[in-house]
């Protein structure tokens, strides 16, 4: 009997029991698309920093022993996913996990979850954001949001629109760090999101969908989350990129029909049965 008979990813982040993001949002999602998730927790929440009050515990000293367990039981992923990262520590487990369980039919998605609306988080330094960049490398697949696709580029951040040329050279300054496949995320383009998808040796192509409401916890784990699962399933890169747009619009106005708060972020597991599953 073999531990490897199903196909698995392991999901790199931290927990929280209430909000809706992280290995909460992923897990799910990710085991509705017919691939065992298996999270590898960096720290623990009671409910996320977007609230004003919260419990945590930083798990950074326990992973290494956890993932030498894996090690001993001889598991293998075809997919690798990371998202928030706390400390160069954590970002150093990652990529050692990474080497250490990466084979020739592993795919490694990374989110590198650092800031949004045009500003880095207050507890990512400049220190951290290199050590994000380095971890970018061994990424097949990498899903930046806008801000944090500007800080991986030394690109400006700016308001309005923007030109395709300006999101093409950015594209491709990513893929030329080492990943496959890149997707820059929510940009805000008029009544439209834009996400912007650039593949190597691929003309670059553009999903818009129609802005519903406002951002919300947990909607770029939901997005991640959809292509890590994908890139497993062998499912095509656009297609991908927007079943997962479309699939979190959809979140959003739902939860904007229950009036969900903000905080709570969207309510996918009302609509799970709608996401296709390959």
């Amino acid at each position: 009997m073999s531990h490897n008979n199903q196909k698995k990813i392991a999901v790199i982040n931290d927990l929280s029991g209430f909000g809706r993001c992280s290995l909460a949002v992923a897990m799910p999602i990710i085991s509705y698309m017919g691939i065992q998730s298996c999270p590898v927790p960096t720290s623990i929440f009671s409910n996320h920093t977007g609230f004003q009050d919260y419990f945590f515990d930083d798990y950074t000293e326990h992973m290494e022993e956890y993932m030498s367990k894996w090690c001993k039981l001889g598991l293998e992923f075809e997919g690798i996913t990371s998202g928030f990262l706390g400390s160069k520590r954590q970002i150093e487990l990652v990529i050692r996990f990474i080497e250490e369980f990466r084979s020739e039919r592993t795919r490694v998605i990374v989110d590198p979850v650092m800031g949004d609306y045009g500003k880095i988080y207050a507890t990512y330094t400049e220190e951290l954001c290199r050590e994000m960049e380095r971890l970018t490398a061994y990424a097949d697949i990498l899903t930046p949001n806008l801000t944090e696709c500007c800080k991986l580029t030394k690109t400006p951040y700016k308001e309005g629109e923007w030109k395709e040329a300006e999101l093409e050279q950015m594209a491709e300054l990513l893929l030329e760090k080492g990943p496959k496949n890149v997707v820059i995320t929510g940009i805000p383009q008029g009544d439209f999101i834009v996400n912007y998808i650039k593949e190597k040796g691929k003309e670059a192509r553009i999903i818009s969908t129609c802005k519903v409401g406002t951002e919300r916890s947990g909607t770029g784990d939901v997005f991640a989350s959809i292509i890590a699962a994908d890139a497993v399933n062998g499912v095509e890169f656009e297609r991908s990129v927007r079943k997962a747009s479309h699939f979190v619009r959809d979140c959003i106005l739902r939860s904007l029909e229950l009036q969900i708060p903000l905080t709570d972020g969207v309510c996918f597991e009302d609509i799970l049965y709608t996401l296709e599953r390959n």
